[in-house]
């Protein structure tokens, strides 16, 4: 999903730059992939400046060139040899200069350089518009109506200035940040400031002349359904502005009443479609199933066959569009268009899913419905839509608002326990702070007693449904990376096994992890790709012939389902607080081989410790899942190894992943609400999968001992600040490269992040433990390793001191 840096800023206040707003939105579970600069014109008209042709003389040896001096604002006055048949002295004109790189429209690029054109010296070039792009006229040179000052960059004087853009990877749980405003809501939260929606108080109804009735037939597939009609409207190109914000996330513009639509998907989050109002039949709206058998031709020119399941808008008597999903080829709009019936409705999700996947179709919209819009935005972006249109094509609003609403979709309560937050966390965060985060997501908070929230949750959060999804909304914002690492960790163990062979490790560590409390699983290799078809994870599963059972249909490409199928029966026969385990193989389609490799997976779900007379039951945390994690990797042998953000993972929606010379060795975090609840699994899944080829691959058998060193550490601690985007693992591997003989631990005892210190900035404090081998360390030694550490900290990563 791409987002546009400027228009979200249309959106939200806000002074931080497109890359600190990646930090913020990756570290809310928005991932930002990639940060592009986005150009209006290619190249960004870069070396192009505003010249005054001081002279122009007729060339000697070419009847149709002629000789000019140009003011480029460079001092000495540039020769240019021009071939334009209008060029004049006293002309304002577009100068590409020397080294500056031309993209002319429908042409290849060309840079340019001194030359001579027969016998004369060039030292650039004056431009058409077809030669800088942004236009397709050729007939002569562009002579500008411009006071600008000669050297002024061409960008300025069009007006071209570039935009960032954000490739976001979306996860099928955020269908609430599908959209600029989604973003926007997000950022609300993190900045703690206010997220705008457009000013749609200039909506009015001109006139009545057009209404279009709307039937609902079947209110399950579409709960709510809303139009209205715009006459007098002319359909043609979009103004420059829209067409850019279009550009600027891949789109290509079409006429201006469709480039609405596309811009009101994209800025609300409302998928809408424009039918030609002239091709209403009986000036009424039906929808309804469709009669099974019959064809559509739909907006791709394609004849599709229709099913019973398929949920069709309709005018009195035949489908115009595929509801939700695609619109039809007959009724849509064409430049003889000039009367619109815009459409803003709320269909099921299971509804689009369904007809998209039975005729292969993926678009815009139907990529939303299928994960849940918001049914209150509706009339929103319907009055946005009409406004924009009457802006950018003209006409009247004549008819109402037909808004079919007959069961209105209401806020669902979820009750959040403040100390159980608590404990899900692993960390205290102070009530008001939890109810500020709360707010600015779009939550209501309805009551409060002392240990309790009762909340209101909107419909635009699909996939906040209980305590735990609320919880983990709060961690999003408040940040995972806030969150101190648990120190009740698992014993570690010196690893010594009998033989360095695979079967032999194996049966150790899966003997090591039983102990921890563990049963071990083994699943069916096989099973059913509607698994992966419902978070749409179907590319590379391998195929099988399963005479005996037609939902066993694929190889697993991930432990996750089937761990999930034995969670599921347990759970169901009461037995709630699971600690499971199991060694097996994932396969994979790669480059038209079979990819098979082994893993071992890890599942707990429930609480940790049971009630007693002693203590109360507690839930089951992260920490818990990573200290057993860490341990294995112990047992293993494996080494330093770095802590990652976790990378695009479709079976977690948030975690951390351990990663060795480049090689993610283990991914561990929350399993997706979206999948526990397709498995039935109403409980909260923590899950980690290491890469058990690669460990074994990597084993070493033997430790190596050393001697127990005769002369003390020295520790010292440092507070440092240093950008917010800083890792304790930077630090950490500055710190080994500067010093590899003395420094023999670096520790994090506290972050802080506040209005003490600047804003865009931490503040760690380190512990730094030194040992020499041969000698004990004089203050002297010490000073200057740590001194030589500062210097690097502060050259490497920009930190200084805390004061």
């Amino acid at each position: 999903m791409l987002i546009s840096y400027d228009w979200l800023k249309q959106l939200i206040h806000t002074d931080k730059t497109a890359e600190e707003i990646g930090t913020l939105l990756t570290g809310a579970g928005l991932e930002v992939e990639g940060i592009h600069t986005f150009d209006v014109v290619q190249g960004g008209l870069e070396g192009i400046v505003i010249g005054e042709v001081l002279t122009c003389e007729r060339h000697p040896d070419a009847d149709r060139l002629s000789i000019t001096t140009v003011d480029i604002g460079a001092g000495e006055p540039s020769q240019i040899v021009c071939g334009a048949p209008n060029v004049a002295a006293g002309q304002k004109v577009v100068v590409a200069t020397v080294n500056s790189t031309l993209y002319p429209a429908g042409g290849e690029p060309f840079k340019i350089k001194k030359s001579k054109i027969r016998g004369a010296a060039s030292e650039g070039m004056i431009c058409a518009e077809d030669e800088i792009g942004i236009g397709t006229s050729h007939d002569g040179i562009m002579v500008l109506d411009t006071d600008l000052p000669n050297g002024t960059p061409a960008a300025e004087f069009f007006g071209l200035g570039s935009d960032k853009v954000f490739e976001i990877g979306l996860t099928p749980n955020r269908a609430d940040a599908a959209s600029h405003f989604g973003v926007a809501r997000d950022l609300q939260a993190l900045l703690d400031t206010k997220a705008q929606l457009p000013n749609v108080e200039a909506f009015k109804v001109n006139n009545t002349s057009r209404p279009v009735a709307v039937e609902i037939q079947n209110t399950d597939a579409c709960p709510r359904y809303a139009g209205l009609t715009v006459s007098g409207v002319n359909v043609g190109p979009s103004p420059e502005w829209l067409q850019k914000r279009l550009r600027a996330i891949g789109l290509s513009p079409i006429n201006n009443v469709v480039d609405v639509t596309n811009f009101v998907l994209h800025e609300l989050g409302q998928p809408l479609h424009a039918f030609d109002a002239d091709k209403i039949k009986g000036d009424k709206i039906v929808v309804r199933n469709a009669e099974a058998g019959i064809t559509f031709k739909t907006l791709d020119g394609v004849e599709r066959k229709l099913n019973a399941t398929d949920l069709m808008i309709c005018n009195a008597v035949e489908p115009m569009a595929i509801g939700g999903v695609f619109g039809g080829e007959d009724s849509g709009v064409s430049e003889a268009t000039t009367s619109i019936f815009i459409e803003s409705a709320y269909f099921s999700p299971d509804s689009v899913r369904r007809t998209g996947m039975a005729h292969g179709l993926k678009t815009d919209a139907s990529f939303r419905f299928e994960r849940g819009t918001d049914p209150n935005m509706v009339i929103t972006a319907l009055k946005r839509a009409a406004l924009l249109v009457q802006e950018v094509a003209g006409g009247e609003i004549s008819s109402e608002i037909v808004d079919v609403y007959p069961q209105p979709i209401q806020n669902h309560e979820v009750k959040l326990n403040i100390a159980r937050a608590h404990t899900l966390i692993g960390q205290h965060i102070g009530v008001e702070r939890i109810k500020t985060i709360l707010t600015d997501l779009g939550i209501e908070i309805t009551s409060e007693t002392e240990t309790d929230l009762t909340l209101s949750v909107p419909p635009f959060k699909v996939d906040v449904t209980r305590e735990a999804d609320v919880v983990e909304e709060i961690l999003r914002i408040y940040g995972f990376n806030n969150i101190e690492m648990s120190e009740n960790l698992a014993t570690t163990f010196l690893a010594k096994f009998p033989s360095p062979y695979a079967e032999d490790v194996t049966e150790t560590i899966a003997g090591y992890i039983a102990a921890n409390g563990f049963h071990e699983i083994i699943t069916n290799s096989i099973t059913n790709s509607n698994y992966y078809q419902a978070i749409g994870e179907t590319a590379n599963l391998v195929q099988v012939v399963n005479y005996n059972s037609e939902d066993l249909d694929v190889l697993r490409k991930s432990m996750v389902f089937s761990g999930l199928e034995v969670l599921r029966r347990n759970i169901n026969r009461r037995q709630r607080d699971l600690k499971l385990f199991e060694l097996g193989k994932v396969y994979e389609l790669q480059e038209g081989d079979y990819k098979e490799s082994r893993r071992l997976s890890l599942y707990m779900t429930g609480n940790v410790t049971a009630e007693s007379w002693k203590q109360a039951s507690i839930k089951t945390a992260f920490h818990d899942l990573a200290g057993v994690v860490q341990n294995v990797l112990r047992k293993l042998n494996a080494g330093d190894f770095e802590v990652q953000k976790l990378a695009e993972n479709p079976y977690m929606r948030q975690g951390i992943a351990y990663a060795k010379n480049g090689t993610v060795i283990a991914e561990l975090g929350m399993l997706d609400t979206a999948i526990t609840r397709l498995m039935e699994v109403k409980e909260q899944v923590w899950y980690a999968e290491l890469n058990w080829d690669y460990l074994l691959k990597k084993y070493k058998d033997k430790l190596v001992a050393e001697e127990l060193p005769k002369f003390p550490e020295v520790r010292r601690d440092l507070s440092l600040v240093v950008d917010k985007h800083v890792s304790f693992d930077e630090l950490k591997k500055v710190a080994f490269r500067v010093e590899r003989k003395l420094l023999q631990d670096v520790n994090v005892f506290d972050v802080y992040e506040g209005d003490k210190i600047e804003a865009g900035k931490k503040a760690y404090a380190l512990s730094f433990t030194l040992q020499d081998k041969q000698q004990t360390l004089t203050d002297k030694v010490i000073d200057s390793t740590m001194n030589r550490l500062m210097q690097q900290f502060e050259k490497q990563l920009g930190a200084f001191i805390r004061k």
